[in-house]
């Protein structure tokens, strides 16, 4: 068995890239079902990262169902991958194209969801979202930290719909778009981003409250169109 695994470049998602490349070599045949895969030292050392972040990547295989692991005797391809399981190869994102194709589903899911958010959200909904916009205004625009409460706030926006397969879907798409949004590095930071990108917020925020799905369908849609223009995807419409 010769595998092809390099180094990965430093970043903010180590185990995703770690996550990836094994991905790849089960994808191109050079690990077979039933295989086993190093171990995680050997792992660790191959790509030149934390024993931790192979574990978190090995998580990630598992629960997309690639692989298969048992305490003390180590982690093993699966004999037949889990077609149920959604996945979304992170190198394929580094496609404008597809990052393209994965930002359009995300709107075509929020905008709804936030629709149904406006009739169901509860009170709890509604404090969760204004307290992750207030950590917002806290973080530096672009940074990790901003990135990971946005995402909070809109996996608020889709658990308000009551929806569970929502929250699911939702929370998946929504963390690959910031996966590579933090990988690219592309997103520019300014005060005045800040300031726009937190008033789309709150617009979508005073619709939920008010419990008025009209309003917040588009205030959801206008910011996600603006979110596409300052991600590179200027253009694009359907957010």
């Amino acid at each position: 068995m010769t595998l092809k695994l390099d180094k990965v470049n430093r970043g903010p998602h180590l185990s995703t890239l770690v996550a990836s490349s094994i991905s790849r070599e089960i994808a191109q045949g050079r690990l077979m079902p039933g295989d086993q895969l190093p171990t995680e030292q050997q792992l660790a050392q191959t790509f030149g990262v934390s024993r931790n972040v192979v574990r978190e990547a090995i998580a990630r295989l598992r629960s997309e169902g690639r692989i298969w692991s048992q305490q003390g005797r180590g982690a093993f391809v699966a004999d037949q991958p889990n077609a149920t399981t959604l996945t979304i190869d992170y190198e394929a994102l580094q496609q404008a194209a597809a990052f393209q194709s994965l930002f359009e589903l995300r709107g075509i899911l929020e905008v709804e969801a936030a629709a149904l958010a406006a009739k169901r959200r509860t009170g709890d909904d509604l404090m969760t979202m204004k307290d992750a916009l207030v950590t917002m205004r806290d973080a530096p625009y672009g940074s990790v930290m901003w990135l990971k409460t946005d995402l909070e706030f809109h996996k608020t926006v889709a658990a308000a719909t009551g929806n569970l397969y929502m929250v699911q879907f939702l929370t998946f798409v929504s963390e690959r778009v910031r996966e590579s949004i933090l990988a690219s590095g592309n997103q520019q930071r300014s005060e005045d981003l800040a300031a726009v990108t937190l008033g789309e917020h709150q617009r979508i925020l005073d619709a939920i409250e008010a419990g008025d799905g009209d309003k917040a369908r588009d205030a959801m849609r206008a910011h996600l169109h603006g979110a596409a223009n300052r991600v590179g995807l200027a253009g694009e419409q359907s957010e």
